[in-house]
């Protein structure tokens, strides 16, 4: 049997490099996909010939509360909510000159888009009897990255209300992990490290290489099965070891 059968997985971010690799495995896994993007084309991609896709700006509460409906008519249920849509952006950088207006995107984005998906997509997790949710965050939480300040500030967010939740929602049988990546390779993120130094030094420290879109998938699968059943509350870092040096 494969890892995922008979769950329903809600994945924002789905057009992205990581999100599509995701979509991918988790359908390859069995598991009954809404990929739901801002992007509806990049969403269709995603969705493949057996899933849903959903048009959706991940920011937007009352379009993330419908996602979810659009979600559960469809399928019947909800399992697992896998939490991608953000990302840093060439503007970003120290306090002192990050632009606020990119403070706020990426706290709308990364941070609020997270909590309202959780805010929507909980109770109907606790009414499947429970599941996974897997957060996104970023090795910027867990280690110092200069010219990151306004992205730091929402995924140190993210990183916290993960642990929130995990101590909040166990009674009911729910599962809440995030994932911190580090330097991935997609092509956005190629594109910003190329034309920064200071990221392709940092890109250099990573003991095993960068990582691909696929290898946060594959953590992603673990986190979404009941191979993962005795882990919550945890950041677990996809990151080549960038973080521990």
């Amino acid at each position: 049997m494969t890892r995922l059968e008979g769950k329903v997985a809600f994945v924002t971010g789905a057009a992205g490099g990581i999100g599509s690799a995701i979509c991918r495995r988790f359908l390859e896994e069995g598991a009954r996909v809404a990929a739901v993007d801002i992007n509806g084309e990049g969403a269709r991609d995603a969705a493949g010939d057996s899933g849903v896709a959903i048009g959706c700006d991940a920011g937007n509460s009352d379009e993330v509360r419908d996602a979810i409906a659009r979600t559960v008519d469809a399928f019947g249920e909800l399992n697992v909510l896998c939490l991608i849509a953000g990302g840093s952006s060439g503007v970003d950088g120290p306090v002192i000159e990050a632009p606020e207006e990119e403070f706020w995107r990426v706290i709308g984005l990364d941070l609020f888009g997270t909590f309202v998906a959780c805010k929507h997509g909980l109770p109907e997790l606790i009414k499947a009897g429970g599941g996974s949710v897997i957060n996104f965050t970023s090795m910027t939480a867990l280690m110092g990255v200069p010219g990151r300040d306004a992205y730091t500030c929402a995924k140190g967010g993210v990183a916290a209300l993960t642990r929130s939740l995990a101590a909040e929602y166990g009674r009911d049988g729910i599962r809440v992990n995030a994932i911190a990546p580090g330097m991935t390779m997609t092509p956005r993120a190629s594109a910003v490290i190329e034309s920064n130094p200071t990221l392709e030094a940092l890109a250099a420290r990573h003991l095993l290489g960068t990582a691909e879109p696929l290898d946060n998938a594959h953590m992603a699968v673990f986190l979404a099965s009941e191979e993962s059943r005795m882990v919550t509350g945890q950041v677990l870092a996809v990151d080549s070891g960038v973080t521990i040096h």
